[in-house]
This record gives structure tokens, C-alpha cells and sequence, in this order.
């Protein structure tokens, strides 16, 4: 994967200022091979829709990517004919590459692309953009598989794309419903970090751009569109969703191995509500809940199936620890990455071991409920025998969940909180103390961010302003800059101990 990116947090997302009227605000790209007949009526009709309905300066930008026919021709004389019409000309094929060369070469605050069969209603085009203007997100992309979506397209199509995002959900815990809708916005901020660090130059750049995105924690809206299946299309579905899931491979490996730099796409330390401070109220009690309760239940199944297939061949005491024992394990390794966050190998052995002092308590809680049913019955139903394990697995489960949160997995910001900030640098680059960074910081004169339209934002302005304390906001340098690539401030995570692990 590339890692190649320009170092450095993003600004805090803010709304468009107003500019000149002659300076676009969208740059919508139409990346073309080979479609000279769909080109001219497709961007007459997005021209006329921007015209009458689009409240901002446009721009029009057809990628041709190597086509052989003449659709170079019909570009130029759309440009020529048109002043919002720009021809942009690849000599290699690839609509990933074709965005990403546009993408980075538009001054446009806002990028956004279409297909040029127009099977997205164009209506969906200003609530697709409309949360970039405003700051509120960074990505939008248009669903088809939203609840909302009215969508018109064979069974075989239809089938293959809810498959290919159900593999994207499992392999890659994406979140967004559809990837491969040809019909996304991104803001130039963004794009201008978030570009280099996307490897493919095909149809799976829209999955890797926005699987990335995701991970590092930017905001992706999603509009619910209205779509037409294109009969005539020209995508290879076979050859496609081989380099798709080869894409999958290859992106899952990188996100395994933390060879990503998702710090580097990364807002303000602050900017998203859930970094603050809230008092009285424990940090992320509420997901742990259901984690905890999700693999709760799954467990309790499994704890069954294994209680009634050892109870087979075994007493009932015997069995119930044997169960009990095996899924101990699993329940311990569930919750040590699913409920409280912990990824890498560091403290798994003592992360287990304390667990097996919390399955000793279980054991302790189901075989005393057995004990005291075979003391009332000397030949309890197996159906009874399963209702009081199920109701002293209850008590267990209660009390285990209280012992894994405060001796197991204990949340120590808390106590950290002197400590809450930690800098990784390269062996070749030097350890600066705070003292150091402050002294460096007024003796040279910071960079400031400046906004896509060349305005310096609000936060810039106050970044320029000299450090009264020694905290730094994660992922960001003492000057507000990142002016040196190696070194970096991110905050600490109490179990995040394996150092390939990035995230």
C-alpha cells in the first residue's frame, strides 16, 4: 500500500466561504472510455440540470481515459461550445486513475463524479453535495441500497451487488450500504490526503477511497437515490469482481498488518463530539453493553450445544465445567476484542488468566445451582436442568460483565490522564522534550492551513497564536504544522500494545 501522503492532520471541517461568482465551488467528473455515443447528450443534460438548479459556480471535467474512437473529438467540442465544459485527456485506462489525476489537479472545494450513462436521477446531485458545502461531512455517496432508493435493474445485477457489500461488511466491517455507485462527492481537503494513500487505478478505487476514509474516522453521507440500470453498459462483471476481491485481499492486509498511515486522514483532536470530556458518565459504557451482550449470547449458545453433547457421555457436574471451560476461552478472546477494543498480542495470555479466575466464579455460581436441583430431585428433567443453568448463567454473566470492565479490561484515562499524549518518532529522529517544542515553536514561524478557496480558516489563525500549556492536540505538532514527518502526537490507548497496529 502507498504511504506516500503528505503528513498532517486535517483542519476542522468548516462551511464553504463565499467566493466569487466565477470560481467554481463543484468540479463534477465524468470519467469516459469509448462512449462517444452517450457523451454529448449526458453532459448536455447535467449542464442544463446545474444551470437551472445548482445555486453555486460549476465546472464540468470529461476524463477521457485512452479511449480509441472519438469521443476525444466530442470533448473538445463540448469545451469548445460550452465554458463550464473542461476536456481532460489520460493516455491510460482506469477510472480510478482517471479521478484521481482530475481529482488532484482541480482547485474545486467540492469533487464529485458521475457516471456517463446518468443512471443516477440527477435530483440526488445537491443533496449530494450539499453536506460537503456546509462542513457537516467529508464523503457522500449515493445508496441504492437505502431503504428509501428507487431502483430499476435485473435480478443477476441486483444479486451481485448486495453480495459484493455483504463481503465488504464481513472482510472489511464496512459500514456504508453500496461502494460501487457511480455517484460520489469528497471535499478537495480531503481528497488532496486521502488520493495518494489509494493504491488501485480501476473500478475498486470508489471501495478502497471510502474503506480508508472510513477507518481513519471521517464522516461518509449517504443519499438514497433514484437508479436506472444502464442495459448497454460496458463493465465486465466477471473480470470486475475478480479485481474487486482481489482489492479486498489486498486492502483487509494492509488494515491487519497497520502498514496504513490513518493517523495522517485523521480530524482534530476535539473536532468530533465524542472526543469530549462528559463528567458523570462513564466512556463508552453504552457499546460495551451490547458487545458484551451480543457475545453473551452467542456464547450462551454455544455453552449449551457443548453442555448437552459432553452431558451425553458424562455426569452432569463434569460436563457443565468442561462447557463451561471452552467457552470461558472463546467468551474471554469475544470481549477482549469485540466489546472493549483491545487489538494485538500484548496481555493476551494475563487477559486470559484473569478470565479464568471470572469463569472460577461462574463455575462456582452453575455448579451450585446444579447442586441444590439434584438436592430438591434425585432425577431432574434435562429440560430443568437447562432452565437453572440458564438463570445461574444470568447471575454469572452480570457479574462477570462488572469484573471485566473494572479488573479485566479497565479503562485507565482516567488515571492517565497526566499522560494522555505520547509522541512516536523514527530511531533517526531526535526525542524533544515539551520544553523543546515550545522553545522550537517560538523561534520559527508556523505555516498556517489555509481553506480551499486560499482563506485562512478560523482555527489556522488561532494555531499562529503562541502555546500557553503543554498539551498538543493528537495527531499534530507543536507549530500546527507537520513540517516534520517523523515525528507524530496521537492520543494513547490503554491496550493498543502491538506496534504494527495503527489504529
Amino acid at each position: 500500500m502507498r504511504t506516500d501522503s503528505s503528513p498532517g492532520t486535517l483542519p476542522a471541517r468548516e462551511h464553504l466561504p463565499a467566493g466569487d461568482a466565477g470560481t467554481p465551488v463543484l468540479d463534477v467528473v465524468i470519467p469516459v472510455y469509448n462512449e462517444e455515443k452517450d457523451l454529448q447528450p449526458c453532459v448536455l443534460r447535467l449542464h442544463d440540470h446545474l444551470k437551472r438548479t445548482f445555486p453555486y459556480a460549476f465546472r464540468i471535467t470529461i476524463a477521457d481515459n485512452a479511449s480509441t474512437d472519438t469521443t476525444p473529438q466530442v470533448s473538445a467540442r463540448l469545451a469548445a461550445e460550452l465554458p463550464e465544459v473542461k476536456a481532460f485527456r489520460l493516455e491510460q485506462k482506469g477510472r480510478g486513475r482517471a479521478l484521481r489525476t482530475v481529482w488532484s489537479a482541480s482547485d474545486a472545494p467540492i469533487l464529485a463524479y458521475m457516471d456517463v450513462d446518468l443512471s443516477t436521477d440527477l435530483n440526488a446531485l445537491l443533496p449530494l453535495v450539499a453536506p460537503l458545502i456546509s462542513g457537516h461531512s467529508d464523503l457522500a455517496i449515493g445508496s441504492r441500497l437505502a431503504r428509501s432508493s428507487r431502483v430499476v435493474r435485473g435480478a443477476k445485477r441486483e444479486f451481485i451487488s448486495r453480495s459484493y457489500n455483504l463481503i465488504l461488511r464481513g472482510s472489511l466491517q464496512a459500514r456504508f450500504s453500496d461502494a460501487q455507485c457511480g455517484f460520489k462527492a469528497i471535499r478537495r481537503d480531503v481528497a488532496q490526503v486521502l488520493l495518494p494513500m489509494v493504491e488501485d487505478t480501476g473500478w475498486f478505487f470508489d471501495t478502497e477511497m471510502l474503506v480508508i476514509a472510513e477507518r481513519a474516522g471521517l464522516r461518509i453521507h449517504e443519499v438514497p437515490v433514484d437508479w436506472v440500470d444502464d442495459p448497454d453498459s460496458t463493465v465486465h462483471i466477471v473480470k470486475t469482481a475478480t479485481e474487486d476481491l482481489k482489492g479486498v485481499w489486498r486492502v483487509g492486509k494492509a488494515l491487519a498488518s497497520g502498514s496504513l498511515p490513518l493517523d495522517r486522514i485523521t480530524r482534530p483532536f476535539g473536532d468530533d463530539p465524542r472526543d469530549r470530556d462528559i463528567q458523570d458518565v462513564p466512556k463508552g459504557l453504552a457499546r460495551q453493553l451490547v458487545g458484551f451482550c451480543v457475545v453473551g449470547g452467542l456464547s450462551t449458545l454455544f455453552y449449551l450445544v457443548l453442555y448437552s453433547a459432553f452431558r451425553s457421555f458424562t455426569g452432569s457436574q463434569i460436563a457443565n465445567a468442561l462447557a463451561l471451560l471452552v467457552s470461558a476461552v472463546a467468551n474471554t478472546a469475544a470481549n477482549r476484542r469485540l466489546t472493549f477494543g483491545v487489538r494485538g498480542r500484548g496481555g493476551a495470555v494475563r487477559h486470559q488468566a484473569q478470565g479464568l479466575v471470572v469463569f472460577g466464579i461462574g463455575l462456582a455460581l452453575t455448579s451450585g445451582s446444579l447442586a441444590a436441583l439434584n438436592a430438591a430431585s434425585s432425577n431432574p428433567a434435562h429440560s430443568t436442568e437447562l432452565a437453572v443453568l440458564i438463570a445461574a448463567n444470568l447471575a454469572a454473566t452480570v457479574l462477570r460483565f462488572l469484573l471485566f470492565r473494572a479488573w479485566v479490561f479497565p479503562d485507565r484515562r482516567e488515571s492517565d490522564a497526566g499522560s494522555t499524549v505520547v509522541a512516536s518518532h523514527s530511531p533517526s529522529s531526535p526525542t524533544y522534550s515539551t520544553a523543546q517544542y515550545q522553545q522550537q515553536y517560538a523561534q520559527q514561524p508556523p505555516l498556517p492551513h489555509r481553506s480551499p478557496t486560499g482563506q485562512q480558516s478560523r482555527q489556522s489563525q488561532q494555531s499562529q497564536q503562541p502555546h500557553q500549556t503543554s498539551q498538543f492536540r493528537a495527531g499534530e505538532a507543536a507549530d500546527g504544522t507537520w513540517r516534520d514527518s517523523t515525528m507524530q502526537f496521537r492520543p494513547m490507548r490503554p491496550y493498543d500494545t502491538d506496534p504494527g497496529d495503527t489504529r
